[in-house]
Formats: structure tokens, C-alpha cells, sequence
């Protein structure tokens, strides 16, 4: 038997936020590279002096959304690089490890260890209510950085599926004429059926120069160059795909634009709501 319940590490503000919940329900806690938050129970939380002794004294590993970055474990915090494979090699079988967005081939080598691996983000559930932290944080960066009313703008959404059908119903509750870009027709139609502009992807390059606030949600670069070059200077771009996003941001600067890839919303705008989700799947798998 392990000395601690649950090891959280790395990962952003939700990581932190986590940390009361599961003292409150009596789980012996310890913490790596996680960020700090004010705490009444502060006596109950270790934190550890290195990963190993995080990971190697506790029954779950509790990571970040995403777990890794770049084949690192994601740290907030500046320390030094956690490879994906050295992790693997610490963990041990019969432990339980969590985190966003996990790379199947490293759910796959934990599987032939023994070790039970939930990815937060391929639970339907808690991807939907990301999705809606995510469209509500787009929305608060859209307003920070564009200089007009959302009500009434030409509102473009580059995607629909789950964030982009969220923020879509968001945009239009604040009375923007909203339109939807996709590759799929499938896509188009809902999209149409619920009372949004449908627009074709071959279509995209003449008609993006009519968008006020540009959303991309697509984990592809599709606003390449030669569609850049067609958006209206005034126009303000929110990217909030994964990975690299969809942006060709080195283009997008000669050309001018304003162009902004915003990920970790949920972490930025909604962590102590979100921290609280996590911690009900948690317990609900260990339980």
C-alpha cells in the first residue's frame, strides 16, 4: 500500500483547485510541480521534493489537460523536462493514472504494465462541459482584444463540432449573425438546422473577408496565406485548437492581423468549477 492516495502533477490552475476537494473527502495528497493556491487545510498536503517520490508514493497520478506537452509532462511551474518515457518507467502495476488528452501509444504501453490510464477528455461528459468553459472563455478573449459589440457582428466559426457547436448557440444568444464553416456536410446541415449561415470550405476564401470575429476550432492549419490575405484588417482571429492550432501565424503577422491562440481556457476562466468535475471522475473511477 502506498504512503499517499493521490499525486497531482504538473498540469494548470484546475490541478491546484483539486487539491481541497479531495482533502475535504479525507485522500491523503502529494504534489509535484503543481501551482499553488491558498489552503485551510494546508497541514494535510506534502508537497514532494521530486517526481519520483510523487509518483512512486502514490496509488494515482493525476496530470494536467494536456498530460504532455511536446513529449514532456506539462508543468506550469519552470522545471526541469519530464519525458513521457521516464514517467512510464517509474510507474508501477495496479497504479491509476489520469490526465487530458493521453497519446494512445502511452495509454497502450500502461495497459501492458498493468497500470489502469483514464483519459479526462475521452469521457464524453466532461469533454462536453469543457466545451462549454472553453466557448465562454472564447468569448471573454474575443472581448478583450476586438474594439466592437459582439451583438450584431458577422461572426464566423471555423468547425462544428463539439466547441464549435456550443459557441455557435453562445454567439447567437448574444444576438451575433453567426455563420459556420466546415468540410463536412453533415456539419453544414445541423448547422443550418439550427438557425446559423452555412458556408462551404471551398467557399471560405472569397467570402472571409465580410468577418468582424474569426473563431477556428479545427487542430489544422487552415488559415494558410493566401486565405490571410483576404481578411479584413479590422477583423479579430480566436484560435483555440489544440496542438498548433489552425493559424499560420508567421503569415498572419507580416500580413498585420490580430490573431490570438488561446488554449487552456477552462484553466484560465472556470478552474474551481472545472477542478471539481475532474475530482468527481476521479473518485467515481477509484471508487
Amino acid at each position: 500500500m502506498k504512503q499517499y492516495d493521490i499525486a497531482l502533477l504538473g498540469g494548470d490552475i484546475r490541478n491546484a483547485y483539486m487539491i481541497p476537494y479531495f482533502l475535504k473527502k479525507e485522500y491523503k495528497v502529494i504534489c509535484y510541480g503543481t501551482q499553488t493556491i491558498p489552503l485551510k487545510e494546508k497541514e494535510l498536503l506534502t508537497y514532494a521534493e521530486t517526481w519520483q517520490e510523487a509518483v512512486e508514493k502514490s496509488d494515482c497520478i493525476i496530470g494536467g489537460i494536456p498530460f504532455f506537452k511536446n513529449g514532456t509532462v506539462f508543468f506550469k511551474e519552470n522545471l526541469p523536462d519530464l519525458k513521457q518515457n521516464d514517467l512510464y518507467l517509474c510507474l508501477e502495476k495496479g497504479q491509476t493514472l489520469f490526465g487530458g488528452v493521453i497519446p494512445r501509444d502511452f495509454i497502450a504501453l500502461c495497459d501492458k504494465k498493468e497500470v489502469n490510464c483514464y483519459d479526462f477528455m475521452a469521457d464524453e461528459t466532461l469533454a462536453i462541459f469543457n466545451a462549454v468553459a472553453t466557448a465562454e472563455g472564447t468569448i471573454l478573449e474575443a472581448l478583450k482584444h476586438q474594439t466592437t459589440n459582439i451583438q450584431g457582428s458577422k461572426s464566423l466559426i471555423l468547425g462544428y463540432g463539439r466547441c464549435g457547436k456550443i459557441l455557435a448557440e453562445k454567439l447567437k444568444g448574444m444576438n451575433a449573425d453567426v455563420t459556420v464553416c466546415s468540410q463536412c456536410e453533415t456539419e453544414l446541415a445541423y448547422a443550418e438546422a439550427f438557425g446559423f449561415h452555412p458556408l462551404p470550405f471551398y467557399h471560405l476564401k472569397e467570402k472571409i473577408h465580410k468577418y468582424e470575429y474569426i473563431y477556428n476550432t479545427i487542430p489544422s492549419v487552415i488559415l494558410k496565406k493566401d486565405i490571410l490575405a483576404q481578411i479584413s484588417n479590422d477583423a479579430l482571429i480566436i484560435d483555440i485548437a489544440s496542438g498548433l492550432g489552425g493559424v499560420d501565424y508567421a503569415s498572419a503577422e507580416k500580413l498585420g492581423l490580430r490573431a490570438y491562440h488561446c488554449l487552456g481556457l477552462p484553466g484560465k476562466y472556470a478552474p474551481k468549477i472545472s477542478a471539481k468535475k475532474l475530482v468527481d471522475f476521479v473518485i467515481h473511477k477509484i471508487e
